[in-house]
């Protein structure tokens, strides 16, 4: 069973769907026992950083998100999710993370040239082999909408890169933990098979 953590975050009906559609059953949940019992569990999130880890306070999920990761269940970040992973945003100075993977969420930078947040279709690139990305050929498309992104500290961590106006870090895995700044459930065939591959591990 792949439970999805309900914080009150958005997103969470699309994802529901996504693994719906691979045939996995997924559970949306804010128990602190449904979430532990579960094979995987899935942290995704739209809106800012602040309100998000309020949120996951206010329902007492923090210590449980640190207790899945520390029974080396797959976790899955995305969007949001991924930018919660770690200590810090510059979206929301002074707001701690949840310190799970090291590494900065930054604003991307202000280019004439490009709109901000970065909202659409780009193509990733695999710096490092990753389990998510298995079967998937180079270049693959996958669709964003984010203002900030990570500069992961830990360069072998990271699984995808994307390019949009500087090098983003758009996915890592360390161990059980994974993540995913792009929206695998809104991102057609790819997505699904990213998904697919995380139902499978």
């Amino acid at each position: 069973m792949i439970a999805i953590i309900d914080y009150d975050a958005g997103n969470l009906k699309s994802v529901e769907k996504a693994l719906m559609h691979l045939g996995e059953n997924p559970v949306v949940s804010r128990d602190r026992e449904v979430i532990l019992k579960a094979d995987k569990v899935i942290l995704p999130g739209v809106g800012s950083f602040k309100e998000a880890m309020e949120r996951l306070k206010e329902y007492k999920l923090v210590d449980v998100i640190h207790e899945v990761a520390d029974m080396q269940k797959p976790f899955l970040g995305i969007c949001l999710g991924l930018q919660l992973l770690f200590e810090s945003s510059e979206e929301s100075p002074g707001v701690d993370g949840l310190g799970i993977l090291k590494g900065r969420i930054v604003r991307i930078p202000d280019n004439h040239d490009l709109k901000i947040p970065h909202i659409g279709w780009n193509s990733l690139k695999y710096p490092n082999e990753g389990k998510l990305f298995a079967g998937l050929e180079e270049d693959a498309y996958v669709y964003f909408v984010h203002s900030y992104y990570l500069q992961a500290e830990e360069p072998e961590t990271v699984a995808a890169t994307t390019w949009y106006g500087t090098d983003i870090h758009a996915a890592v895995e360390k161990g059980n933990v994974f993540a995913c700044q792009f929206h695998p459930e809104k991102s057609s065939d790819t997505g699904l098979q990213i998904l697919k591959n995380f139902a499978g591990l």
